[in-house]
């Protein structure tokens, strides 16, 4: 039986470790940088926001994975991605991990900002005054296709939830995917997570890892 339990932070790939540091400078500043004395908005500028916000801008397609909105999001998203991510760094090397990290991610963007434009395209105008400056912030989407890519390439691998209750990689993964399909397609208002980000990055991260192990065996 194959075990996999997170060994510490001893050994870290220079990707992983990489992205741990800036993510938590970048929660710092966020943190101690904001309030209302601030003229400079992090989430305003940095934030993804909608195609037809006036605080859209292009660069936040990347920036936006930088940032969290709680101590809980960070550590949720950081623990994953090192727990999942390190073992694909070492498989992919440094160059291969961070282009699937940031097409994930990239992924996670595109799709969740196509339905938003949608729903905005047919909202009230109420609903669309209440909905168009939202920011959307979070590693979650590249994080989701990391674990995606994890499950495809070790299904059997026993992952221990909360470090003593074990599961197959294969059924975490169809589990937390399945929740997180329905619920999106659910749209429950007030929801508040950015749940066609998570679907986005799975479903990139997928095809990637699906395309990249059909096409090298070492996979």
């Amino acid at each position: 039986m194959t075990q996999f339990r997170p060994t510490g932070f001893g050994v870290l790939p220079p990707v992983i470790k990489n992205l741990l540091i800036i993510n938590a400078l970048v929660f710092l500043a966020q943190n101690t940088l904001a309030g209302p004395a601030m003229s400079f908005s992090f989430e305003d500028t940095f934030a993804l926001h909608a195609y037809q916000s006036s605080l859209f801008k292009p660069w936040q397609l990347i920036t936006h994975m930088f940032m969290h909105g709680s101590f809980g999001h960070i550590f949720g998203n950081m623990l994953a991605l090192w727990m999942f991510g390190a073992i694909l760094e070492n498989i992919w090397g440094p160059k291969q991990f961070i282009l699937f990290y940031f097409l994930c991610g990239l992924g996670a963007a595109f799709l969740h900002l196509g339905i938003m434009s949608y729903e905005l395209m047919h909202a009230t105008e109420m609903y669309f005054q209440s909905r168009v400056d939202i920011a959307t912030l979070g590693a979650s989407g590249a994080v989701f296709g990391i674990l995606i890519a994890f499950v495809y390439l070790f299904p059997n691998t026993y992952i221990y939830i909360y470090f003593f209750l074990p599961m197959k990689a294969k059924w975490l993964g169809i589990i937390y995917f399945s929740y997180e399909l329905i619920t999106a397609l659910q749209n429950a208002p007030g929801d508040g997570i950015a749940r066609w980000a998570h679907v986005g990055g799975a479903v990139i991260g997928f095809i990637l890892v699906f395309i990249w192990k059909k096409n090298n065996r070492r996979y």
